[in-house]
């Protein structure tokens, strides 16, 4: 991994971007608060929970001849075009795939693949979520192959790159790995596990669960050669009850489910709402102004990845201050009782997710005490069937998961080491 240069918002920027989202200081309930829990579902930009709001309004079916139906189609061209070719930066070849949530798309993705690729084994990581884990391991078994697991490095938090290839050959079916992990923040790398993987078998199809990483890096389908990419825009700023997916041409061709006169390439099964479409849209035209304020393009796509670009790059710095903190203020690394989980000082390019406990307390009461002052976090433990495989294989039974978001500034960061060191001394006291 690399590690960035420090980066942050000027604290004029900062305060658009802040106005821009909902609840960024108060709850719902008009409560004060600091927000570290998006890597469970992030604030709310205020652009789409509006553009959702408004198409909702509006009966009218899509499908008609009508100047209603002509512009809702193309807010749902839009939307569909956002994610192929700006978000997942994927090619015309390839196809979208939507359902209530990323998980449906990834059992959508993998049952195509292994039902009907040949092959004697797939492979995954101990680090997966469910959806992606538990899909290649029930469709390996129904097809009788050999489902493989890479481990986890309990050092990084992540999977070696060398852990993966261990497990791949000439059968290998299916190799489905995350882009980051949703307990660590370590982000995988896809560009070199693609290579290598297909030095092993060229044809090899490559799937990735990008849910937790896509809202804080910028992915290139088309580079990286990806068969299938999972996407929930709960995570970037956006809105609950729609999950998408991009395939690659020649899985968007295998037998899936679709109505039968589509094309054999078509992967939409009804119609698609064009609510979910118009709050996408909004997403990434919030990415893209802030993108255009660091590059001189006018393409949507290079204004995008400027945006993400500066995101990420802002939230490494506010992951450094929780880790180090300042003369002031002790970092995570520094207060006496917290241990930060797979914790590597040479390898902070991370999604903006600190693992953590403190000592002689439980996860679940650590973050109900965080939440009585102000702060939510949220306690990954093996009592979850969500995390119980995950952290167990990182060895540990639970972390207190802290995610902040680009919104985020460095006096809520110092505010969060001043409680956390309050709580770790009365737990340890």
């Amino acid at each position: 991994m690399r590690e960035l240069p420090q980066f942050a918002f000027d604290e004029g920027l900062l305060r658009e971007i802040r106005d821009r989202f909902w609840h960024v200081e108060k709850d719902c309930f008009g409560r004060k608060r600091i927000f570290f829990d998006n890597a469970g579902g992030s604030l709310r930009l205020k652009d789409a929970a509006a553009a959702r709001a408004e198409m909702e309004r509006i009966g009218e079916c899509p499908e008609r001849t009508n100047d209603i139906a002509a512009w809702l189609q193309e807010i749902k061209e839009q939307g569909v075009n956002d994610l192929k070719k700006v978000i997942f930066g994927g090619d015309e070849t390839g196809a979208i795939a939507a359902e209530l949530t990323p998980s449906q798309v990834m059992y959508r993705i993998v049952r195509a693949i292994v039902e009907n690729v040949p092959g004697k084994n797939v492979v995954t990581t101990s680090l997966e979520h469910p959806s992606a884990y538990d899909s290649a391991k029930v469709y390996a078994g129904r097809m009788g192959m050999e489902f493989r697991v890479a481990a986890a490095n309990l050092r990084t938090g992540g999977v070696d790159t060398a852990e993966i290839l261990r497990l791949l050959d000439k059968d290998t079916c299916l190799l489905s790995v995350m882009s980051a992990s949703n307990v660590t923040g370590f982000i995988f790398n896809l560009a070199e596990i693609a290579e290598e993987a297909r030095r092993i078998k060229p044809d090899l199809f490559i799937i990735t669960d990008a849910v937790q990483h896509l809202p804080h890096g910028a992915m290139d389908a088309k580079k990286l050669g990806l068969d299938g990419i999972t996407y929930g825009p709960y995570k970037h700023f956006g809105v609950r009850g729609c999950g998408y997916g991009y395939v690659s041409d020649r899985v968007a061709r295998l037998p899936h489910d679709k109505l039968d006169a589509k094309p054999p390439n078509e992967w939409e099964l009804g119609t698609y709402p064009h609510p979910n479409f118009a709050a996408l849209a909004k997403v990434v035209d919030y990415v893209c102004w802030l993108g255009a304020r660091f590059t001189d393009s006018g393409d949507r796509r290079a204004q995008y990845v400027s945006g993400i670009e500066k995101i990420h790059a802002h939230e490494h710095s506010l992951l450094i201050r929780m880790l180090d903190g300042t003369a002031r203020v002790p970092g995570l690394r520094r207060i006496d009782g917290v241990k930060v989980h797979a914790d590597s000082p040479n390898e902070v390019d991370r999604d903006p997710i600190a693992a953590i406990g403190i000592r002689g307390m439980d996860c679940t009461a650590a973050a109900e005490e965080y939440f009585r002052r102000g702060i939510t976090v949220n306690a990954r433990v093996n009592t979850s069937l969500y995390s119980k495989r995950i952290v167990e294989s990182l060895g540990l039974s639970g972390v207190i998961r802290v995610s902040p978001l680009h919104c985020n500034n460095f006096d809520e960061i110092d505010r969060f080491l001043e409680v956390t060191k309050e709580i770790a001394g009365k737990a340890g006291g």
